[in-house]
């Protein structure tokens, strides 16, 4: 079990991050690559990206083990900003952490003649270090950025209004079962027994859509503290089509990028493309509201809104969570295009939709290090 104790001033300095983490994702996603259990989450993945790789796996698979450690230079703090920004921090990391980082691997006298050299500072092996991690991540997990997106988004609606709801103490109880807030103390499920002093440095907590089962935190208590933990996930799993556009999506897209771009305009368009109900429906969803709640805004009963709320997650528009008792309805990235009145196939992969101001950007953080 680890143990994550806070004090009033950690409490304080509590937050979770804005967006998926590129390494983050791609380090764990590589977990799930290496696994051969039939799922609806991954399963489809899985088969999609390993068509897809050219010798990658075999390369990154001595720096992450399939359980364990793994260096915690792999995910640096600027993987929240994206990939780019992540292999830039990576390039500037001295030859002093890698060798240190790396000696901690299981099988350290075994690695590679290139990881060996990466240990001793050998800046070719760096680059291609960083080269292999960024082929990977084109192939496996970049595809696939506004599903994992739209998974994080609605995470961070849920945990935005608990935090609103009962502040810090709210927040870190809301937490999957996997951790429990007993305060002052976090219990996470972990692979091996640590206590983590936060000493007044608060605490990132990192929604991922390829972490599974029990969180990770960096090895080094003196990084920058940081909790990744495992989104809920939906049945229709992860697949390339989830990177494309519906048809009632790109139609509509198509159409409100061609009137004046005023939000009223967009907004008479999608209602004659979906439907005025569905298209207020579509709009009351915005920052994230609960099935009772869109009933209310929208002006119909409970079991309309929730029949709307399907149809229009079906169509890639809505992503819906279950948190506690409650139904949470979030717009996908595609749903935020198309309110926004822009071509889809322009915004999806853009930045994500604004929410309420209740979380906040940090530090990005390796599954079960030790």
């Amino acid at each position: 079990m680890l143990r994550v104790h806070f004090s009033e001033l950690d409490l304080a300095r509590v937050r979770v991050a804005v967006r998926p983490d590129a390494l983050w994702e791609t380090v764990l996603s590589f977990h799930r690559l290496r696994e051969n259990r039939a799922e609806t989450v991954y399963g489809k993945w899985r088969s999609e990206a390993r068509n897809r790789l050219n010798g990658e796996a075999r390369l990154l698979a001595p720096l992450i083990p399939s359980r364990g450690y793994f260096p915690d230079f792999l995910t640096p703090a600027e993987g929240v900003i994206g990939c780019d920004a992540a292999m830039s921090a990576l390039r500037a990391i001295p030859g002093e952490r890698l060798n240190a980082e790396l000696s901690g691997l299981p099988a350290a006298r075994a690695l590679p003649g290139w990881i060996r050299d990466l240990a001793q500072g050998e800046r070719k092996s760096l680059d291609r270090l960083i080269s292999t991690l960024r082929a990977y991540h084109q192939a496996a997990v970049a595809p696939y950025w506004p599903h994992i997106q739209a998974r994080i988004e609605a995470d961070r609606v849920a945990r935005g209004r608990a935090l609103l709801d009962g502040g810090a103490d709210g927040l870190l109880a809301s937490l999957p079962p996997t951790m429990r807030w007993r305060a002052p103390v976090l219990e996470v499920d972990y692979p091996v027994d640590r206590e983590l002093w936060l000493r007044g440095r608060g605490l990132l907590l990192l929604p991922s859509f390829f972490c599974r089962g029990t969180p990770v935190t960096f090895r080094n208590p003196d990084l920058t503290p940081v909790l990744v933990y495992p989104v809920e996930h939906a049945r229709c799993g992860l697949s390339l089509r989830t990177g494309q556009l519906p048809a009632v999506a790109s139609g509509a897209g198509a159409r409100a990028g061609s009137g004046s771009g005023s939000g009223a305009g967009s907004a008479r368009t999608l209602g004659k493309l979906v439907g005025h109900t569905r298209s207020a429906v579509l709009l009351e969803v915005g920052g994230g509201c609960t099935t009772s709640e869109l009933a209310r805004r929208v002006g119909v009963s409970l079991a309309s809104a929730s029949q709307h709320a399907s149809v229009l997650r079906e169509a890639g528009l809505v992503h819906t969570l279950r948190q506690g008792g409650a139904v949470l309805h979030t717009l996908t990235p595609l749903g935020a295009a198309l309110l926004r009145g822009g071509a889809a196939g322009e915004r999806v992969f853009g930045p994500p939709a604004p929410l309420p101001p209740v979380v906040t950007s940090g530090r990005g953080p390796s599954a079960g290090r030790g």
